[in-house]
């Protein structure tokens, strides 16, 4: 089996994936552009990306491709329906950069509350100003709203405690018995957020559901003096709203991510929020910790291994999730060559599509048991072929709820 990195993974990772004993190609250097090229020169089985492009071009050049690895947490970058249609998994790594992303977060709200980035620059340039830099307000006591609450959320509420933060969540996916453990409020919406925090952090996803979810009208909801934190993903937040808000003077905010960034580690950066001076901004380096990479490529290599072993995937993001599955199948058989083929043959006569199979083997390898999704029931015919057949010891028709 052949991986190709195209992007760069610290050398822990890259010896991780090597010492599985398959061939790594390293191509760090790689764009979008190059992808589907290297993809073909090389055959790869397995591709590793970070924040490098993977188009439906690439995927259309690599018939030997099954598996995309995005060596961190958002799979925006990689052309999912072009995955789908050659039939290739895309997997992450979900959560193994979470604290990094978290302690930035906290770096920023701190940098916004006490204009520590606009002191440094100040004192640069030779100039004391301890009365416009002594009147922060101060984090003890304020109220803190996530907008989502997944891993980097969870990580963020618990050292936004530490400083004494009241912490306020909107994450339609919470129910109150979940906030409670977490020891965090439940907004009744997102408006309710909004309405009611003194400093807003972002931490969704990116996808059609959550572009421009922060807009003109979202931040019009804001407190005069509010802060604004986004280190989830570009096009969530509305930049050029957000320019507006900003140079308004109603709030101020810190980014990290933008709709409009560069794809290269380095590059030219025009972007209308960029000199504005109520906005403090980064590129993108929220995951950029040693600690968080280290974490992120060894659980890439995790990933590979258990797709190398057993063809499944962890963490995949493509799969179907609730088949309209309704009965299932259970066969009971002697660990025999054919005797799964028959089986199937069988469902196939009869035009059943299979949802979902298992097949696991009893101790000693001598008899198993397949369990088969259907969407629709199998007649009692083929039920009594399938239990006709050669080595097959039982068959159990099974209703799914």
């Amino acid at each position: 089996m052949r991986v190709l990195i195209a992007d760069k993974l610290p050398p822990s990772g890259v010896r991780a994936i090597a010492d599985l004993g398959i061939e790594v190609i390293e191509r760090p250097e790689l764009q979008a552009a190059d992808l589907p090229g290297a993809l073909a020169e090389s055959g790869a089985e397995v591709l590793v990306v970070r924040s490098t492009k993977v188009t439906a071009e690439a995927f259309a050049a690599a018939p030997r491709l099954g598996l995309v690895v995005r060596a961190g947490a958002g799979v925006n970058t990689i052309d999912i329906t072009a995955a789908n249609r050659h039939g290739v998994f895309v997997s992450n790594c979900p959560g193994k950069n979470a604290i990094a992303v978290a302690e930035l977060t906290l770096a920023l709200i701190l940098s916004l509350d006490r204009r520590i980035p606009d002191a440094v620059a100040t004192m640069r340039q030779g100039l004391w100003n301890k009365k416009r830099f002594g009147q922060a307000e101060g984090l003890h006591g304020r109220r803190l709203g996530l907008v989502g609450f997944g891993h980097i959320g969870r990580e963020v509420a618990s050292r936004a405690r530490a400083f004494g933060l009241v912490v306020e969540v909107f994450d339609p996916s919470l129910d109150r018995a979940a906030a409670e453990a977490h020891d965090v409020a439940l907004a009744a919406d997102l408006d309710a957020l909004l309405r009611g925090c003194d400093i807003i952090s972002i931490h969704v996803p990116y996808g059609k559901a959550t572009h421009h979810l922060i807009g003109g009208r979202e931040l019009a909801l804001l407190k005069d003096g509010a802060l604004v934190v986004h280190t989830a993903r570009g096009g969530v937040l509305d930049d050029g709203a957000l320019a507006e808000a900003v140079r308004s003077g109603r709030i101020r905010a810190a980014l990290d991510v933008f709709e409009d960034e560069p794809s290269g580690a380095e590059a030219p950066f025009a972007s209308p929020v960029r000199e504005l001076p109520g906005l403090y901004a980064t590129p993108h380096i929220g995951a950029s910790t040693e600690q968080a990479e280290r974490a992120t490529s060894a659980e890439a290599a995790r990933i590979i291994d258990e797709y190398l072993r057993t063809g499944n995937v962890p963490s995949a993001v493509n799969l179907q999730r609730g088949r309209a599955a309704r009965y299932a199948v259970v066969v009971r058989h002697r660990d025999r060559v054919g005797v799964l083929a028959g089986i199937l043959g069988g469902l196939r006569e009869e035009q059943l599509n299979v949802q979902e199979m298992q097949n696991v083997v009893f101790e000693g390898q001598e008899t198993a048991c397949a369990s088969i999704s259907l969407e629709r029931q199998p007649s009692a015919e083929l039920l009594d072929r399938l239990r006709a057949q050669p080595d097959v010891i039982a068959v159990d028709l099974r209703a799914i709820p």
